[in-house]
């Protein structure tokens, strides 16, 4: 059991491990979750990858979203699943490149309030300090802040650095209502759901991208490429994806993520992340 949580702490706390033989490929997931969480989500489908792959595909993350921003900035990850902002930024500023995306999905944001709080529509928000994971989280926290401000709704954000945190605080009655996506709420306990109501929702978006780093070279690209795609093909990996409510993985080009980058967001958001 030590060991075990040895290896999940260093796993979570650096961006880089190394084994014996054979290439090893980082793997960094966006912490929406708990990192706890994630590695439990993620680390069979990654196995699955080294497998089918013959690429030690090894599973991080990040303490919290402006971590991994900065992980990003840096390179730091030699595969990286992302949301859609951070894509359109960091393909700019560090030249990550897009393979592929979860399959015949749009990202929605939503913003959940408590069941039984009166709480109806975002006109009920008001003066109200509202929770968000981080500043650049796209679908959680950048669009559903620009449609309260389009409707002239005055309020005070908080970060709570995950997607897991804002529900979990909704559903506690610190916060009035939060933001966060659908892919994320119904990832969560039925107990946390039951007292959460969805009371706005986005249009669709593009969703996260898978990745690689232009160090990566050509044949392992295709090779990582191959494996998610082959993850469609059988009753194994399936049931992998249906852990992260993958339906399946598509392949993705850059040009997917123009409907984000039409939305102007570092204008809209007066900010950037980490360069």
């Amino acid at each position: 059991m030590l060991k075990t949580l040895l290896l999940f702490s260093l796993l979570v706390s650096s961006p880089l491990v190394t084994i014996a033989h054979g290439e090893t490929l980082t793997f960094g997931i966006v912490p929406q979750q708990s990192a706890k969480r994630l590695a439990t989500l993620w680390t069979p489908i990654l196995q699955r990858i080294s497998e089918t792959s013959g690429i030690n595909v090894k599973f991080s993350t990040a303490r919290d979203i402006p971590t991994f921003e900065q992980r990003l900035a840096e390179g730091a990850y030699d595969i990286a699943y992302m949301n859609p902002y951070h894509y359109v930024v960091f393909n700019k500023q560090s030249g990550y490149l897009a393979i592929a995306k979860q399959q015949g999905k749009t990202i929605k944001g939503v913003i959940v309030a408590k069941v039984g709080s009166n709480i109806n529509t975002i006109e009920d928000l008001e003066g109200a300090r509202l929770a968000f994971p981080a500043p650049a989280a796209f679908a959680a926290s950048i669009l559903p802040i620009a449609e309260l401000k389009r409707h002239g709704i005055s309020f005070k954000p908080s970060y709570v650095s995950s997607h897991d945190s804002v529900y979990l605080n909704v559903s506690k009655g610190f916060f009035p209502a939060g933001g966060g996506i659908k892919r994320t709420l119904n990832n969560m306990s039925e107990g946390v759901k039951s007292q959460l109501v969805t009371i706005w929702e986005t249009q669709g978006y593009t969703p996260h991208a898978i990745a690689v780093n232009p160090k990566v070279s050509d044949t392992s690209k295709q090779k990582i490429l191959s494996a998610l795609l082959e993850l469609n093909n059988n009753i194994q990996g399936k049931e992998l994806l249906k852990s992260i409510n993958f339906k399946g993985i598509d392949t993705a080009t850059n040009n997917d993520w123009d409907d984000v980058r039409s939305l102007n967001l570092e204008t809209l958001m007066g900010t950037s992340v980490p360069k």
